[in-house]
């Protein structure tokens, strides 16, 4: 009974994560009602978005130049690397404070269900930055996940023998959740209390 457009604004919406049929309708709903110039500027923001923002070549964190911002600084601890599964983690660790070291992004976690293997992840990446040499430890901050889980172990295994310490966030983070939804105290009680491997 909507019109056309809007039921295919609405089905825009529900694509995106976390967005049900009736949220979706809601936003849709808000859009139509904001004044023109509103629309526009969300339009545009999207736009910019998908025109700038890219990934880096050194960690695939997301970033507009390349490298990003933290590859870039020269004052981080290159002798450490926390890897974590997606860009949005490292912004979570970032709002610590309490983490100099560099990153590298997996941009996903092993998933033999949804068939992801450790060919799908940046893991060659990874090994070609441990191979140039200076890192001391890898911190392995995968989601408490049974994917996230799966992924530390494999990587831990894949590590230890070519010589960095190899160390897993402590598990401040309740099982079952996703790093990207920690609080700042949380995670860093969680990076402080990281383990070997």
């Amino acid at each position: 009974m909507l019109p056309e457009s809007l039921q295919h604004l609405i089905d825009q919406f529900k694509r995106l994560p976390g967005i049900g049929g009736k949220s979706a309708q809601r936003l849709a709903f808000h859009v139509l009602r904001t004044p023109r110039e509103d629309a526009e500027r969300l339009c545009e923001a999207i736009r910019l978005v998908k025109d700038r923002v890219t990934y880096c070549t050194i960690c695939s964190n997301i970033t507009d130049a390349d490298p990003c911002l933290i590859c870039a600084d020269q004052s981080r601890d290159r002798t450490s690397i926390c890897v974590v599964e997606e860009p949005q983690n490292v912004h979570v660790i970032e709002k610590t404070r309490g983490f100099r070291g560099t990153y590298h992004v997996l941009m996903g976690a092993i998933s033999p269900l949804a068939g992801v293997g450790p060919d799908d992840l940046k893991i060659k990446d990874l090994l070609v930055r441990i191979g140039a040499g200076g890192v001391e430890e890898i911190i392995l901050a995968t989601n408490p996940t049974v994917e996230g889980e799966a992924t530390a172990i494999y990587l831990a295994r894949l590590l230890k023998p070519l010589g960095p310490r190899v160390t897993r966030i402590a598990m401040g983070i309740p099982v079952g959740s996703d790093i990207e939804y920690a609080d700042d105290l949380t995670m860093t009680r969680a990076m402080e209390g990281r383990r070997e491997l």
